[in-house]
């Protein structure tokens, strides 16, 4: 039996930073990860969804070239050429990460791993592991949803979709979550015919309302079929395709397209742990963990994915971070979401800190609010990206800002702005006050920051 201060169960983002946090530390620390090693952000999210969504953006302003005074012609999307250079940037980051895991100072096992009891982990069948500390961190897969005759129709998911050379003639996409419509952009761009068939009333439904809709607006302006508000009933194959009949404001419709993409979620990777073994509680199929990601076992953790709470790599790094602290020091720290950061990657993107309106009335906590549209403002009109607005939500008592809201152009890059003021607790009044160059993108927040201290 080998032993270890901690053992880190996957070595992707989360458990990384773990392994490291810990190794830091003076801990001995292993890392089991049956591969192959790099980690979901890396191999099949992040970094190649990003990779191929730069292609289709670029081809888009390019079908916009008349409207600057400019002229292209002849366009067209080559899948197998946007594959390689995907690809071959997966293939360096993956190269760095791999790197970092064969360090000499973990010893990194590639094996499977199941707990045998709350100390011990098997690892690969025969091998027996013993730690003083646990850090689960194996992540995230496809989630199956029981649509009837959809698994005999057959689907692809999007794992398959990032391996695919040769653009589909039509996909239809089910779901519409920031992995959906990101997809379901990228194949609309490329010149397949898209459908996106969404169960709640809006796409992007944990955010609010009207982040949505500038989103939807560009979509069916770019060609795409979009329906929201739908009960899907069921699936068909036949020799046209495969189609989806569901139910769209109360009258039965049908879509036909040569793929479906399922894109409905994704759920905690944690069905080979052993988990019962370990005595670790789950719920709805998530670990649960405390605000130090301690499970209800104190010396087994789980961070990223495997707990739900924020399926967002950097907060699964921050996580995995304070995880390896909590197991090697006596003062703990704790995970705090004030600052929770999002990001959807679609055109025009859609970013958020803090809290939504949703959260704000859910959790009945008061607040102001004021927007501002780019379709008044005038770096986004010298740029044509008119789509969106930002959104401030403020404390009636002395202003400080809650939460900031993006959708329009750069707004992955915008929110930045609005993270660092929110660190410091800053007010509207302080934002109304900095200094903003003119123009950019980033004065048009003093706007709403106005609007709310004259509320206030």
């Amino acid at each position: 039996m080998d032993f270890f201060d901690v053992v880190v169960i996957g070595g992707g983002s989360a458990g990384y930073a773990a392994a490291r946090t810990a190794e830091s530390s003076g801990a001995k620390v292993a890392i089991v990860d049956k591969g192959p090693l790099g980690g979901l952000c890396i191999l099949r999210g992040c970094m190649p969804t990003k990779a191929i969504l730069r292609s289709s953006d670029i081809l888009a302003l390019m079908h916009r070239a008349k409207e600057f005074g400019l002229f292209a012609s002849n366009l067209s999307a080559d899948l197998a050429l946007i594959h390689d250079r995907k690809t071959r940037l997966v293939n360096e980051f993956a190269s760095y990460r791999i790197e970092q895991l064969q360090d000499p100072k973990f010893s990194l096992i590639e094996e499977h791993a199941s707990f045998l009891s709350p100390h011990d982990l098997n690892v690969g069948g025969g091998r027996v592991l013993s730690a003083k500390n646990f850090i689960i961190a194996t992540g995230s897969t496809v989630a199956e949803f029981a649509v009837p005759g959809l698994s005999e129709a057959g689907f692809v998911t999007s794992d398959d979709v990032l391996e695919l050379r040769e653009a589909p003639e039509s996909i239809i996409v089910l779901g519409a979550g920031p992995v959906a419509v990101e997809l379901a952009q990228f194949f609309c761009r490329i010149g397949t015919k898209t459908t996106l068939i969404q169960r709640s009333d809006h796409i992007l439904s944990k955010g609010d309302e009207d982040l949505a809709r500038p989103v939807e607006t560009r979509f069916r302006e770019e060609g795409m079929n979009l329906y929201t508000g739908t009960k899907l009933l069921r699936v068909e194959k036949s020799k046209h395709g495969r189609t989806v009949f569901f139910l769209h404001e109360g009258i039965k419709k049908s879509a036909t397209a040569s793929i479906i993409l399922q894109a409905l979620g994704r759920k905690p990777n944690i069905d080979r742990l052993n988990l019962a073994a370990a005595s670790v509680k789950t719920n709805q199929g998530r670990i649960e963990v405390d605000q130090k990601m301690r499970t209800n076992v104190p010396h087994i953790f789980a961070v990223g994915d495997v707990n739900g709470l924020h399926e967002i790599v950097h907060i699964a790094i921050e996580q995995g971070e304070i995880a390896a602290h909590n197991a090697t020091h006596e003062d703990a720290r704790q995970f705090n979401q004030r600052l929770k950061v999002s990001v959807t990657f679609t055109d025009p993107p859609v970013a958020s800190v803090g809290l939504s309106e949703k959260e704000c009335q859910k959790l009945s906590i008061l607040y102001l609010k004021a927007s501002y549209p780019f379709d008044d403002h005038g770096k986004s009109l010298c740029m044509g990206e008119t789509h969106g607005h930002v959104k401030l939500l403020c404390s009636p008592n002395n202003g400080e800002i809650i939460g900031a809201h993006v959708v329009g152009p750069e707004a992955g890059e915008m929110i930045h702005q609005m993270v660092t003021l929110m660190y410091f607790r800053g007010t509207v009044h302080d934002l109304a006050q900095l200094p903003h160059y003119h123009p950019t993108l980033s004065e048009i927040f003093t706007y709403p920051a106005e609007e709310l201290t004259q509320k206030l």
